[in-house]
């Protein structure tokens, strides 16, 4: 059997929480084109500086996971990847908000759209990982390839800033604080964020537990990994 096949009989997710998945991915989804689609004709407001947030790209790769959770539910080990991601980029949104930015200004002057993309996304994503974990393991190997993309948004930001002179975080503007202190800062922070990301996945595998009864379905490279891959029909 296929994991393909393994993901068509999984049962899908209870019709109330793919509702709340949708209802949020709408209020996502609308907080994140409020501030463009006001501005569009405000020649200061820079769409490619907003889309160079963070917080903006992890809350769209939130809706998505929302959206596609509330219609289509997908089941496969690929999705729950895709769906561990979206929840730790959140989670790093709702932390890093709370520890480093929430008396600095980042451009989210409504503060409906500030709480919507700071804190309530990034806390509903994580209940439904944990309320809805994946019923297929997830190893702290793949969890932790997750920071691909973190690391890619890092080396975009410093390549990009000099060229724009705009930063959009001051912990990673090293204008105001020199390369060294910077540099220091980011590999605290990246330290921080494989954390994150093991706990998550850690998170994940508790709800699976708690939710399943300790049943865990291993990937197929498990398997074959440790020898104990059978034939089945």
């Amino acid at each position: 059997m296929t994991l393909t096949s393994e993901a068509s009989v999984l049962p899908h997710t209870n019709p109330v929480f793919r509702a709340l998945r949708l209802v949020f991915g709408i209020l996502g989804t609308v907080a994140l084109a409020w501030i463009p689609l006001r501005n569009i004709d405000v020649a200061e407001f820079s769409t490619s500086n907003y889309f160079s947030y963070f917080t903006v790209l992890s809350n769209v790769l939130g809706v998505i996971v929302l959206l596609v959770g509330a219609i289509a539910d997908p089941q496969s080990l690929r999705w729950q990847l895709v769906r561990g991601a979206g929840t730790l980029y959140l989670v790093i949104t709702g932390i890093i908000y709370a520890v480093l930015l929430a008396n600095i200004d980042v451009t989210l002057n409504d503060k409906w759209i500030n709480d919507v993309m700071h804190r309530y996304l990034p806390l509903v994503i994580l209940l439904d990982w944990v309320i809805n974990p994946p019923r297929m393991r997830i190893t702290d190997r793949q969890s932790l390839s997750w920071l691909a993309f973190p690391a890619v948004y890092g080396v975009y930001t410093l390549i990009r800033g000099p060229f724009v002179d705009w930063y959009p975080y001051p912990f990673i503007d090293p204008r105001t604080q020199g390369y060294l202190q910077m540099s220091i800062g980011l590999v605290v922070l990246a330290l921080a964020m494989v954390l994150m990301s093991l706990a998550v996945n850690a998170a994940g595998r508790l709800a699976q537990r708690w939710r399943y009864g300790g049943t865990e379905r291993r990937t197929a490279a498990e398997e074959i990994a440790t020898g104990e891959s059978e034939e089945m029909a």
